[in-house]
């Protein structure tokens, strides 16, 4: 018998194709391949097993890129041993214009039972990694092609604005509270501010408040901007126009806030720190500087004097009254008492009552102000 070992191992390989083709099935699916910049489209993706002699499951992921935006919305997973089913919605916003592709990257992972419950045999601190044998799948990507929106848009999709005013009277450098609301369903509503950056008046902004809501084959946004206008005159906040654009109907439409007129009662000039309108040219002047100089001399002097005279005054005392001497040695109250009734001074009499009462009455003392207060009077 005439054999053909080539012939052999491409019918093998055949065959092994042709089991991994008949693994699954997959349907990619976008709402539309020739859009608009930044409109919201559904990509929908479906796997689902067909070969149930086998455990399978799947890993998969949008590629990232530079050209569009994805968002996941819905994710609904059936891992049921042999008969594995994936459904996932995304919302793609496409960033450039021109043609571009959408790729993705997808992950055949086959097991069989055996290998599932050796993996799930033990706790969660002794993990057993679950043995696949992983196939990368080659998945066409999907065409997109890609318009530029109309001149002057700022939003895309289909948005309604609604704003609030904390009140529309207030005092001079008064802040008033206003929140700006925008939601709907398209490409994010955040810019980067609402009203112009110069105005007459003092704008104070935080950074917009995001919030997503997803739906069953939509997501819809809603931006909330907080800010807070001031100003020490009365003034107008002129209207707020942005140009937002719906690629459903193809149409431009305004988001509108009216012109806002604010009243503002001034602070009475009484009440300012700075009277002055018009104050003088600014120019140095160092006159301060010279009376600095004579308060400093003149501090310095009158120091030195008291020092002097302080130095004299203790010298004079010392060598005129030897009392000092003998109050400075006493360490206790008796001691300091007997010193001052032997010297028969009526100039002590007051501290000699307050050491009495202190030693043989209830009355309490301070030894050492009673002694400071001694020192003191003796010269």
């Amino acid at each position: 018998m005439n054999r053909n070992p080539g012939r052999a191992i491409l019918f093998f390989l055949l065959a092994l194709l042709f089991l991994h083709a008949e693994n699954f099935v997959y349907d990619f699916h976008l709402s539309k391949q020739n859009a608009y910049q930044k409109e919201p489209l559904l990509l929908s993706i479906d796997l689902n097993q067909t070969n149930t002699d086998i455990v399978l499951f799947f890993h998969f992921n949008v590629n990232k890129s530079d050209a569009y935006r994805v968002e996941q919305i819905d994710s609904t997973q059936d891992n049921t041993l042999h008969h594995a089913r994936i459904h996932y919605r995304y919302v793609l916003y496409p960033l450039k214009t021109g043609d571009f592709n959408v790729s993705f990257d997808l992950i055949e992972r086959v097991t069989d039972e055996e290998k599932v419950a050796y993996s799930f045999s033990g706790d969660r601190d002794d993990f057993k990694k679950l043995e696949t044998q992983d196939r990368k799948v080659d998945v066409p990507p999907i065409q997109l092609q890609v318009k530029a929106l109309p001149k002057g848009t700022q939003l895309v999709g289909n948005f309604k604005l609604s704003y609030e005013i904390q009140e529309h009277q207030a005092e001079s450098y008064e802040p008033i509270a206003m929140k700006v609301i925008i939601e709907g369903e398209g490409y994010p509503p955040v810019l980067e501010h609402l009203f112009p950056k110069k105005n007459t008046f003092t704008l104070f902004t935080q950074k917009p408040l995001v919030q997503k809501i997803p739906r069953k084959d939509h997501l819809k946004y809603r931006v909330t901007y907080i800010m807070a206008l001031s100003h020490d005159i009365s003034f107008d906040l002129p209207e707020l126009r942005l140009n937002a654009f719906d690629p459903a109907r193809k149409k431009m439409y305004p988001l509108t806030i009216p012109e806002q007129h604010f009243k503002i009662t001034p602070a009475e000039r009484k009440n300012l720190l700075d009277t002055t309108d018009n104050p003088k040219p600014l120019h140095v002047d160092l006159s301060w500087l010279t009376s600095l100089l004579g308060y400093l001399v003149v501090f310095f002097a009158g120091y030195l004097t008291a020092l002097t005279w302080k130095w004299k005054r203790k010298v004079i005392s010392e060598k005129q009254d030897p009392l000092r001497e003998k109050v400075e040695a006493c360490k206790e109250e008796k001691a300091l008492l007997q010193l001052l009734m032997a010297t028969d001074s009526k100039r002590f009499e007051t501290t000699i009552s307050k050491l009495e009462k202190g030693i043989y009455g209830n009355a309490k003392s301070n030894f050492k102000e009673i002694k400071k207060e001694v020192l003191e009077h003796i010269q």
